[in-house]
């Protein structure tokens, strides 16, 4: 099973070192000195800003596939009411059919918001192993990880960031300089960790939805996830410390544009939109579609009840016909 792993992630491995030693080997040519532990930092840096910039259009599905698991519980609630209660198989299958009916019908299902994190973790894995496995490559234990030759990884492994090696784990941690930059990193990592998800989930989401299983399940992840990440982050190298804090803080800066900039129907976001475009004199946009609408509608509503006629049933109007026969009888007596 390791040898398997080890087989699977080698080539993400290989790839990891390569973009690390392209930024490495650029920060060298402007004249950083290569054996720096900001050479080295800003290489790792490199490596997050190459691998979200490829994770936009997973980013963006992520966003929305979120957005919309939020919106569609309501509906969800329904065909969970609809099939309260029963247990038997036939009951069970109906109820899968019509959840994945609606999945299908909106266009998301629950994994959708997992992809960029699916996608991210062989990356982890990758710089976890490259960081680790420096000292081996250094002494010659271990061959060299593609461009990772033992001189390289050499002065890979004595870079130091503000007096720790990037290399060292708060664990493995043999001064105080180390202790210190990993227990910044870890608090870093989990507050923009928390801020995230904070982010998406009081801005981008409308009130109704807020109300539900899903999201309290999404609140009760976004105050687990931060004590997750500082627990295991003292296992962690600080290399991948900062890999992990980089890529958060891009998360959060790209989320903020998206929900900015596309923010989910009747949120707080979109309520700003809209507040900052009418300020500007700019068109919101849907307004002049809703308000056509409303209008039609308005207008179909006042003619339905124009043409509405109140109906006779046959015993009413042969009873009035019956009256008005009586009535001249009695008239032409009179005369």
């Amino acid at each position: 099973m390791i040898d398997f792993f080890n087989t699977l992630i080698r080539p993400i491995e290989l790839l990891v070192a390569w973009i690390m030693y392209g930024f490495h080997q650029a920060f060298t040519w402007i004249g950083l000195d290569p054996a720096s532990g900001a050479a080295w930092a800003l290489s790792i840096i490199g490596l997050v800003i190459v691998m979200r910039a490829a994770m936009i259009p997973l980013f963006v599905k992520q966003i929305n596939a979120s957005r919309k698991m939020q919106l569609i519980q309501p509906e969800l609630q329904k065909i969970q009411k609809k099939y309260k209660g029963k247990n038997d198989p036939e009951s069970r299958q109906a109820m899968t059919q019509e959840t994945m009916g609606l999945y299908r019908k909106e266009g998301t299902n629950p994994f959708s918001s997992c992809l960029p994190i699916l996608v991210q973790s062989p990356f982890f894995f990758g710089l976890f192993r490259v960081l680790n496995g420096l000292e081996k490559v250094a002494t010659g234990q271990n061959e060299a990880i593609g461009p990772i030759t033992p001189k390289v990884a050499g002065q890979a492994e004595s870079a130091t960031l503000f007096g720790a090696q990037l290399s060292d784990t708060f664990l493995r941690a043999n001064n105080t300089s180390t202790y210190v930059v990993t227990v910044v990193l870890i608090i870093l990592m989990s507050a923009t960790t928390f801020t995230t998800q904070r982010q998406l989930m009081t801005k981008n989401m409308p009130a109704s939805a807020l109300d539900n299983p899903f999201a309290k399940q999404q609140k009760l992840i976004m105050y687990v996830m931060p004590v997750v990440f500082a627990v295991s982050g003292i296992n962690f190298p600080i290399g991948v410390l900062l890999y992990w804090f980089t890529t958060n803080v891009w998360s959060m800066v790209q989320q903020f544009y998206v929900i900015r900039k596309m923010p989910a129907p009747g949120s707080a976001a979109e309520k700003a939109l809209h507040e900052r475009l009418a300020k500007r004199g700019k068109p919101i946009p849907g307004e002049a579609e809703r308000k056509a609408a409303e209008e039609a509608e308005a207008a179909a509503a006042a003619e339905r009840s124009s043409q509405r006629v109140q109906p006779k049933g046959k015993k009413r109007a042969k009873k009035k016909g019956g009256s008005a026969a009586v009535a001249k009888k009695a008239t032409t007596t009179d005369n």
